[in-house]
């Protein structure tokens, strides 16, 4: 099959060309080159792009690829009827419109979920040890203790919001550090009990926590699941670290917290509007996005620009099962039921 391959970076190209090696070379992988409107090299999938899939059998897109109605009826149009997914993620997907046209979608529903759950321990490290204040302090000569004081883990309570894959991972990572943890996740691990992990209803977890992890999906019951409602339920002091996507908080509210000293830190790996942000290297431009530019003006605020996922690991991952979707779609009309889009169709006439 040849495949149009959005938003591919350097590493994307070597990853995904070293895994249809492997697998025989059964695709041809096409790697979309220039520079798009929104500045990013291997254009992102927008409407406005999307026909660049034309005489394409399937497209290769990322988590801030736009698969909204628009851009399917582009594709389908073009000819282009199957989608491969290069994340977990589906919340960039209007779902109603890709059954109406017919799509075959495969996803990666688990590459590594200790990548993301390694990532959030290292963000909540950094901002309660002020670990990323600390370094630059050293660089600068400055050896002051003074501002940098954190505390203790062991003993605290951690709420792990989104207990699947990487949310169990995180879980027993935080039993290491000695914290007490709390899941909160509509479907209850045996395994995490077992282990002293306790379920709680979402808001009388936030009420005993220290440490809020948020590693859940972004659907229409997590959206905005942070806002200020839920913001106030947390003790003053909270640590909040988010390595979803950006979206379960709201991003006005969070600003309003902070300002008010209410986190004692947050770590954000994701963030509402980084699309028009993340992935490229902006330094030479002037920053347009005024509330992104404000979280920038706290101490007490980590961002990294979603590499939670980012080691060899979770790359090697990616790549393999995007390739086994694209022949599995290609050959049996469908991707493998692990793989596949609920709600979507599992097959295509």
């Amino acid at each position: 099959m040849r495949v149009a391959v959005f938003s591919a970076r350097p590493y994307d190209r070597r990853t995904l060309i070293d895994a249809n090696r492997k697998a025989g070379s059964p695709h041809e992988m096409d790697f979309l080159d220039g520079r798009s409107t929104e500045g990013q090299t291997g254009p992102r999938l927008t409407p406005r792009t999307a026909g660049l899939a034309a005489e394409h059998g399937a497209v290769c897109a990322f988590t801030n690829d736009d698969l909204g109605r628009e851009t399917l009826t582009v594709l389908a149009d073009a000819g282009c009827r199957s989608i491969a997914l290069r994340c977990a993620g589906f919340n960039n997907l209007d779902l109603d419109a890709a059954s109406e046209l017919g799509f075959r979608i495969g996803r990666v529903p688990a590459y590594s979920p200790h990548a993301v759950a390694e990532h959030t321990i290292g963000l909540l490290l950094s901002i309660n040890r002020k670990i990323h204040r600390a370094h630059a302090r050293v660089r600068e000569q400055n050896f002051a203790l003074e501002g940098l004081l954190g505390v203790d883990l062991h003993g605290k309570t951690a709420t792990v919001i989104g207990a699947g894959a990487i949310g169990a991972v995180l879980a027993k990572i935080l039993l290491g550090f000695g914290c007490r943890v709390i899941a909160v996740d509509p479907s209850e691990s045996d395994e995490l009990r077992a282990m002293g992990v306790e379920y709680l209803p979402l808001e009388e977890a936030l009420t005993r926590s220290t440490v809020v992890c948020l590693t859940c999906p972004l659907n229409e019951q997590t959206y905005h699941m942070v806002n200020a409602e839920t913001i106030a339920l947390m003790p003053r002091g909270t640590f909040l670290i988010n390595t979803a996507r950006g979206a379960v908080i709201d991003t006005t509210a969070l600003i309003r917290a902070l300002k008010d000293e209410h986190f004692a830190g947050v770590g954000l790996d994701v963030y509402e509007e980084e699309q028009a942000l993340f992935f490229e290297d902006r330094s030479t431009s002037i920053l347009q996005d005024d509330v992104f530019a404000r979280l920038l003006t706290f101490s007490n605020v980590l961002i990294t620009s979603h590499q939670a996922f980012f080691t060899r690991e979770a790359l090697d991952a990616i790549a393999t099962t995007t390739i086994e979707n694209l022949t599995a779609i290609e050959t049996q009309g469908s991707p493998p039921a692990a793989n596949a889009i609920p709600g979507l169709p599992a097959t295509v006439d």
